[in-house]
């Protein structure tokens, strides 16, 4: 009976582990499932800098993660080898079955022969080739395949796709479908790049810096339609609201390590700095007992024979520890500016306008003392253009610019990136100056480069080898060495991460100085200026008292108080017309208005049919791009003119 119950025992524990392992399996599998990227030890180094060494980690469905780390630190690398476009070292990349992936790569390359549209088309290869086979089928009446077909247009929502390119390239401020991408500008090109990720609506988004080349407006619609997202985003970017507002995950590549944070930009900030200052405390320990255990090393080699060879070896890894200290260096930009008089420029009656439009219409300004001013606009509106005019750089039309004796400009363009790519870092520092007074002192070119994150390394080595932002800030010092006392600083934020960011930051609201930004970066502007020029296009120059934010929250007030009273308005016509027809219901129709009533019913009928036909030829799959556009042209003609016979109609059907 014993052994029976003993057997009977073994065969349910038997069954228990294997349900248990079942389970366990069934776990793995669905975890599995969520996982649309796997990065496993991944490494790579160009050669004695290392980049990242054995990063590890995973995206899961709909995450939405922004990475960040300092310039040169391998951010674009690290995308561009998950995306296939870069191998790495070591490691391993692995991506979920069927995911598909949208990459926008820092600057997008397009073949110049395409244009707008048929570059978004290109860049989209699965939809376009899809379009392509159906278009083909439906053309050799292929009635076998045209089934699939249609399913897979259905699964990748490619019906509507070419409507759907143009309308994301108009919110981004591309209205010319057909121009060629060869003249367009490198702004506009990663415009076009970022429409094409958008419009194909991919599983997965890898996205290296998507709001440089936006202006605010444009920046606030991707913030909401990335909201809107419902796939994963892996995505670099130095805009802190746009992460704080969009990503739900930080990964921080530091010290060629990474540390995971979950939480958007704000928690990532909070948590950083407790990491740094448990880093701090572990360290100053390690400090303190290495001092202890140096003076015991330091004894009479016969008195160290003597002790166990454990404490020797943990002397040494101590050591190590201690040495391991996080470098902390940060752009330092504590450079004196010179003395500014009370007199800093006057604008009289300006005037400035290329054939129709307009940048500036009889514009007055007096610029004070110390006075921070960001300028804000949509691209297009003459920003950059008033300052260099400002500058001297361009002429007005007329008017009077007064500048004061004093003023020594520090000008940071969006142009003005243009080193030989051959120099060596330190060469093109020491083409301006061998030396550079900062704080009083005289810094050498190898001194002041320092203090700029270049290594005596990297100082020797050759600008081609610089990574964008590295590129920016070597830029950046040589507009600052020459110790302004007005700074004129066209989008500086572009490409500068975001520790240097918050350095540059710091630096301008200290600078005893008068500075002019502009930036579509909200939260730069936010910190640094104390009120706003707001282009808005036509010579329509407002100036607001406050940052960004302020003027936005204004903005929003005004137009919810203007829709609100737009509102009432209405309500009230609808009334007056109500009163109207009831005191004048007896009133007959004259002769005239009877024919044009019935004349009406016919011309809505033969509109109703006419719409009716444009809707089966544009949904039949038989039009080329021309008539297409005909074609939708006319139809939003033909519900027009429904809407407009069909209000005349109700109006006199009052009195038949």
């Amino acid at each position: 009976m014993t052994i029976i119950r003993a057997a009977i025992v073994r065969i349910f524990c038997f069954i228990g582990a294997i349900l248990f392992f079942c389970l366990y399996l069934r776990t793995i599998i669905l975890e599995s499932d969520m996982i649309d990227l796997q990065i496993e030890g991944l490494s790579k180094s160009f050669g004695e800098s290392i980049l990242f060494s054995g990063v590890s980690f995973a995206v899961e469905e709909r995450q939405r993660i922004g990475l960040i780390a300092r310039n040169g630190k391998g951010k674009s690398t690290l995308l561009k080898i998950i995306a296939g476009a870069d191998v790495p070292d070591e490691g391993k990349i692995t991506l979920r079955s069927g995911v598909r992936v949208g990459y926008l790569e820092q600057e997008p390359d397009f073949k110049d022969n395409l244009t707008v549209i048929e570059a978004c088309m290109q860049r989209n290869s699965v939809v376009s080739q899809l379009i392509a086979r159906y278009e083909k089928a439906l053309e050799c009446g292929d009635d076998k395949e045209l089934p699939a077909l249609m399913e897979e247009m259905e699964r990748l929502n490619a019906w509507d796709y070419e409507t759907r390119t143009k309308q994301v390239l108009s919110m981004l401020k591309i209205d010319r479908f057909n121009q060629p991408v060869c003249e367009l500008s490198g702004g506009q090109k990663k415009r076009v790049a970022l429409a094409a990720v958008l419009i194909e609506e991919p599983d997965m988004m890898i996205l290296d810096e998507p709001t440089n080349h936006l202006d605010m407006s444009m920046v606030e619609w991707l913030e909401e339609y990335l909201s809107r997202f419902t796939g994963s985003l892996l995505m670099v970017t130095h805009d802190r609201y746009f992460l704080d507002r969009v990503c739900n995950d930080i990964i921080e590549i530091d010290d060629s390590r990474i540390y995971r944070y979950k939480g958007n930009y704000s928690y990532f900030l909070q948590k950083r700095e407790e990491r740094l200052q448990n880093l701090a405390a572990e360290t100053a320990r390690a400090r303190n007992l290495l001092r202890t255990e140096l003076d015991w090393m330091r004894r009479q080699p016969q008195a160290r024979a003597h002790k166990a060879k454990y404490r020797i070896e943990a002397f040494y890894k101590l050591q190590e520890k201690a040495a391991a200290m996080r470098d902390d260096a940060s752009v330092s930009l504590e450079i004196k500016s010179q003395y500014i008089g009370n007199k800093i420029f006057v604008m009289k009656a300006l005037e400035k306008a290329y054939d129709s439009k307009v940048i500036t219409k009889d514009f007055y300004y007096t610029f004070s003392r110390f006075e921070k001013l960001g300028i804000v606009g949509d691209n297009g509106t003459g920003k950059s253009t008033f300052i260099k005019m400002l500058l001297g750089k361009v002429s007005p039309d007329s008017g009077i610019i007064e500048v004061g004796e004093t003023v020594k400009w520090g000008y940071y363009s969006q142009e003005g990136l243009q080193f030989n790519e051959q120099m060596k870092v330190i060469d093109v520092v020491k083409a301006i100056a061998e030396v550079i007074p900062v704080g009083g002192k005289m810094l050498s070119a190898s001194q002041f480069l320092q203090h700029f994150l270049f290594s005596p390394e990297q100082q020797y080595s050759y600008v081609y080898k610089l990574s964008g932002g590295e590129k920016r800030r070597l830029y950046l010092c040589t507009v600052l060495m020459s110790n302004p006392n007005f700074l004129v600083l066209d989008e500086p934020t572009n490409d500068l991460d975001i520790d240097t960011l918050q350095i540059l930051e710091e630096y301008l609201r200290e600078f005893k100085g008068c500075v002019i930004v502009v930036s579509h970066d909200r939260y730069f502007m936010d910190r640094v200026v104390d009120h706003i020029f707001v282009f808005n296009g036509g010579g329509d120059i407002k100036d607001f008292p406050g940052n960004y934010t302020d003027y936005r929250d204004w903005r929003e007030e005004e137009r919810a108080a203007a829709a609100k009273a737009a509102a009432v308005k209405n309500a009230k016509q609808t009334e007056q017309k109500q009163s109207y027809r009831s005191t004048d219901a007896k009133r007959k129709l004259t002769f005239k208005e009877q024919r044009e009533y019935e004349s009406l019913e016919v011309e809505i009928q033969q509109l109703e049919e006419e719409k009716s036909v444009l809707e089966q030829e544009m949904s039949s799959g038989t039009l080329d791009n021309n008539s297409l556009m005909q074609k939708s042209q006319r139809i939003s003609q033909v519900i027009e003119l429904i809407d407009e016979k069909s209000m005349r109609w109700l109006e006199l059907s009052e009195y038949v």
